[in-house]
């Protein structure tokens, strides 16, 4: 190594470096611990309780030994040993601090040494991004904690668990997740266990109905001791300010909702109102206030009627700015939420300050009743509360500035298993979208030809089905991903490595679900037709606003070695291009 490179090391090269010591213990104590019985490892956990209970050592002190038992534990129940930079990803989590672990990389099973050994000093939970991971991670990774003589509960929206051993063993199916191994309690019982796995709106409500109950005797949660977010971007970030509320109905919604609706159809841009796209707001002009004071028989801004003014601005925004498809569906008679970030259904959640009644009337639903605030807090607030937090995901180093300034979270980029040969090719620019989609069932077609699998990742529900609907009219048989079929979420994106797959996703693609080459389950004979093919093909239709979203779409490529590529087309009528780009440009 040269002096300058000794001098100017990389601040995360000399951390990881600095974890190697403690590594080499972990790694030293394998033959001994793999020479203990069940029950001896389960009375070291108590014995730990009891130590730590009466401060005669502390968490850092028996690390290496609790590692080395977690490991040796997933390697008798699971059939899988932590490799060396997943015991890296334990530590950094167990210091509260980011870990960044590509897709692919294990990061569901690297929480489970700072779960364990943060859960021997008090509760500790993880928060993941959906009902479905909460539950299958409850069942697959409680055995590594039932082994060790823990304790494991499962929060979800409706209902909460434990999870209990039963005679025979679990399969390595990770995908169905095996509900003979779950008991149905009290939300009560289920924060009682040891670790709780759950979602962060399930975590944040309970705290808010607990903060509105009678008696201690009657509350769920037990205490903020410890917390490892995964997909810790999307949580800390990007639904920071989202706040959780509870409401009770309040008044009776007005017929002036449909009015409104109908009336701002007719006004005209930079005539009536200004939009700006890029901050997500529109304003009256002087004329449109008149022309609206005409339409309405009276002037609210001559009477300055507030409440009024409020209504119809948001009739405005649910006309101009909120999409069918894209920001909401309508489903049974409903408006549901799609989350921008992942590109799921918030059931539900509802828009506040009478966007959620504008845009019912615009969609022609029953328009609900306003409602009245009685808790409410944010997710930047309710994760403060924990004594310590920490957080994973395979995309943080873009908004490593952010983590630490708000959250004082620090970020290491743990180094992956294998290199990564993904290839990341440049940009196609097209002038107009049909072009652009030309060219992308071009691609799939001559991908499809040798059997290569791809993942096409869209945006809106909207450009998903409209793409679908486009390559089958071209003979290609693909499979549909958006949030109108979350339920098959898994069972779609595990088989997307299949060989001659076409796979067409919003940005939901499948969080914590590995797209393995040749399909799931694992088979060696598919694996290697797939890999001389290329290995999977990642298509972005277009540029999201957030590059750590289009970063995450790329890296469902390339996991643990594996061959692959990516490319984004984009074209001048995006959203990203229309907004952030100027008429220059085009």
């Amino acid at each position: 190594m040269s002096l300058f490179s000794k001098l100017f090391k990389d601040p995360n090269q000399k951390y990881i470096e600095s974890l190697q010591p403690i590594i080499d213990q972990i790694n030293s104590l394998e033959e001994e611990i793999k020479k203990l019985s069940a029950e001896e490892l389960r009375s070291k956990t108590q014995k730990f309780k009891q130590d730590l209970e009466k401060n005669k050592v502390t968490l850092d002190e028996i690390l290496p030994e609790a590692f080395a038992m977690v490991r040796e534990s997933a390697k008798r129940t699971l059939g899988q040993r932590h490799y060396d930079v997943q015991l890296m990803s334990g530590i950094s989590l167990h210091r509260g601090r980011i870990a960044e672990m590509k897709t692919g990389e294990g990061k569901t099973l690297s929480s489970t040494l700072a779960l364990y050994l943060n859960a021997l000093a008090g509760p500790a939970h993880l928060i993941t991004v959906n009902d479905y991971l909460s539950k299958r991670d409850c069942v697959w990774m409680g055995q590594i904690y039932h082994y060790l003589g823990l304790s494991v509960g499962s929060i979800e929206h409706e209902a909460s668990y434990v999870y209990v051993e039963k005679e025979g063993e679990i399969s390595s199916d990770v995908i169905k997740i095996e509900d003979d191994y779950l008991k149905l309690v009290s939300r009560r019982e289920a924060y009682q266990a040891d670790i709780v796995y759950g979602t962060n709106n399930e975590f944040g409500f309970d705290y808010l109905r607990d903060n509105m109950k009678n008696s201690l005797e009657e509350l769920c949660q037990r205490g903020y001791h410890y917390c490892i977010i995964d997909e810790v971007d999307s949580v800390l970030i990007d639904e920071a300010r989202t706040p959780l509320i509870i409401s009770s109905p309040d008044v009776e919604s007005t017929d002036k909702y449909q009015i409104f609706s109908q009336v701002v159809k007719s006004l005209e841009e930079n005539k009536h109102y200004n939009i700006d796209e890029k901050m997500r707001s529109v304003t009256f002009t002087e004329e449109g206030q008149s022309y609206m004071a005409d339409k309405l028989k009276e002037d609210p801004w001559a009477k300055a009627d507030f409440t009024t003014i409020f209504h119809l601005e948001a009739s405005l925004k649910a006309q101009l700015l909120f999409k069918k498809d894209k920001d909401y569906i309508v489903k049974d008679g409903e408006v549901v939420i799609v989350d921008e970030f992942t590109g799921r259904l918030m059931a539900g959640r509802r828009y506040s300050e009478g966007l959620h009644q504008a845009i019912e009337a615009k969609e022609k639903v029953s328009v609900q009743r306003e409602s009245m605030t009685l808790a409410t807090v944010s997710f930047q607030n309710y994760f403060r509360m924990y004594k310590k937090s920490s957080g994973m995901t395979g995309t943080a180093a873009t908004e490593a500035e952010e983590f630490a300034k708000i959250y004082s979270l620090e970020v290491d980029i743990i180094p992956t298993n294998k290199p990564i040969i993904r290839q990341d090719l440049n940009d196609k620019i097209y002038k107009s979208e049909n072009g652009k989609f030309k060219a992308i069932i071009e691609t799939v077609r001559e991908k499809n030809k040798k059997g290569q699998p791809v993942l096409i990742g869209t945006i809106s529900i909207e450009k998903n089905e409209l793409l679908g609907k486009l390559l089958s009219q071209e003979g290609i048989k693909c499979n549909l991903l958006n949030a109108k079929q979350h339920e098959k979420e898994a069972e779609i994106i595990s088989q997307a490595g299949k060989l001659g797959a076409v796979t067409v996703a919003t940005n939901m693609a499948g969080r914590g679900v590995d797209i393995i080459l040749g399909g799931y389950p694992f088979n060696q004979a598919e694996y290697e037709k797939v890999k001389s093919a290329g290995g999977l093909h990642v298509i972005g239709t277009e540029r999201h606003e957030s590059r750590r979203i289009d970063n995450q779409l790329r890296g469902r490529s390339g996991r643990q070695g594996d061959p692959g590529s990516s490319q984004f087309y984009v074209c001048m009528d995006d959203d990203s291009m229309r907004v952030f780009g100027s008429d220059r440009l085009k």
